[in-house]
């Protein structure tokens, strides 16, 4: 760049990363860039081959323009006609502020390893000025292998390592960058370290040299290189790990360390941990925006509260909180992050509350005690005159309609249909 952008920042986020999550994170990141050096390019190649790219560039586009205020130009990977263009290397020479996220790392790095991209990257970590921001697909291109994640969990490949782009190895990391690496998106089945699982993880670990790590990003989470000062910074919602043999260093989110210090962790595993990093006060957690699968479990409790004590306003809330939580996640470019589980829940949720308007929310007891009130009165009355025969009658009609009738010694109790166990007198 022909003038400094003010800042040398290279961030690595694990996932979320056009989410409403990782907003405060961009946000902290375009802040240092000079108001007159923001010139802003974002990399299509990882996800080029899709046939919604342009589509996922624009959704792109929306959201740093509205959550972080940079005007982004793509870089395009295909051209309109279907043919190989990527302009990447130029681009990335140009820029202050540098992106690249989701879709295949295989495909990344098939396009970028022995080009000119690999190359502008490498001097952009090494000694170039302003913002790098690679997340997902492209943050597992940046160690020395990367690992083919569709390959091996979509098609079945015996779990093996790819040459990466070794970025981080320019500032002395010998490492393997797993993104998602806390992902739950499995459930039942172990899909952390990118879908990888532990037992496929241990076995790509007996293929690094002694002197190599893992480092992990967890989903939401930023490793926030700061390349003047020489600080590693965790930011977000979860932890960055650094992983050898099986054995874990976490570093939790507001951790700071020392790239000497990281190199050591690296190099050496737990044991170099020790008195190494600082734990600066975390934000609060309520700053942090709740991730969506969060949301939805509040808006689904919100609902029934609203729903138990019949309060038609709380049930639309709930609905309409959620709908506009899957509206600011609909930008997200990274596909797994549970939209579609939300709006499928959210149906449900609409549903219900048709439902309950077809059937009415007021209190069933509400609505027949003046009716049934006399009935009940007049059946005591029965009773106390000897006129059994006549009370029985009375009892008999309240049944019929559903009513459950009780005699007690306190006196005649009943319950509307299907109300549960409360009695009124």
């Amino acid at each position: 760049m022909d003038q400094a952008a003010g800042c040398r920042l290279l961030a690595v986020i694990g996932s979320g990363e056009t989410s409403p999550t990782m907003v405060t994170v961009h946000k902290a990141l375009a802040a240092r860039l000079r108001p007159s050096r923001r010139r802003a390019v974002l990399l299509e190649t990882p996800y080029g081959f899709q046939e919604n790219a342009a589509d996922v560039s624009a959704r792109a586009q929306a959201y740093f323009a509205r959550s972080v205020g940079l005007a982004v130009t793509v870089a395009r990977a295909i051209t309109a006609d279907g043919d190989p263009h990527d302009g990447s290397a130029t681009a990335i020479r140009a820029a202050d502020w540098v992106f690249a996220g989701p879709g295949s790392p295989s495909y990344a790095l098939a396009r970028w390893r022995d080009s000119p991209v690999a190359e502008a990257l490498r001097d952009r970590v090494g000694a170039g000025e302003g913002v790098t921001v690679l997340a997902s697909a492209a943050a597992a291109t940046m160690g020395f292998v990367t690992v083919p994640v569709y390959e091996i969990y979509k098609a079945g490949a015996v779990p093996h390592w790819l040459d990466g782009l070794d970025l981080l190895g320019v500032l002395g990391l010998k490492v393997a960058v797993i993104p998602h690496y806390d992902n739950a998106e499995g459930r039942r089945h172990d899909t952390r370290y990118c879908y990888l699982g532990e037992r496929r993880l241990s076995l790509l670990e007996r293929d690094l040299p002694a002197d190599a790590a893992v480092l992990g990003v967890d989903e939401h989470t930023a490793a926030v290189f700061d390349l003047q000062t020489g600080n590693l910074e965790v930011s977000g919602r979860g932890c960055v790990t650094v992983r050898r043999a099986g054995a874990s260093t976490v570093l939790p989110a507001g951790t700071v360390l020392t790239l000497a210090r990281l190199r050591e962790l690296v190099r050496r595993g737990r044991a170099a941990q020790s008195g190494q990093a600082r734990r600066p006060a975390s934000p609060d957690a309520g700053d942090q925006p709740p991730a969506l699968a969060d949301v939805v479990r509040a808006a689904e409790r919100r609902f029934g509260l609203a729903a138990d004590e019949c309060q038609a306003s709380g049930m639309v809330q709930a609905i309409l909180e959620l709908e506009a939580a899957i509206h600011a996640w609909a930008a997200d470019t990274d596909e797994d992050q549970g939209t579609e589980q939300a709006r499928t829940v959210l149906r449900h949720l609409v549903t219900r509350l048709g439902s309950a308007a077809h059937g009415g929310l007021s209190d069933p007891r509400d609505r027949l005690l003046p009716m049934v009130e006399p009935l009940i009165a007049a059946r005591d009355a029965l009773r106390d005159g000897g006129c059994y025969a006549a009370a029985d009658t009375i009892r008999d009609a309240l049944t019929a309609a559903g009513l459950v009738v009780h005699d007690t010694p306190e006196g005649t109790r009943w319950v509307p249909p299907a109300h549960g166990s409360s009695m009124h007198r």
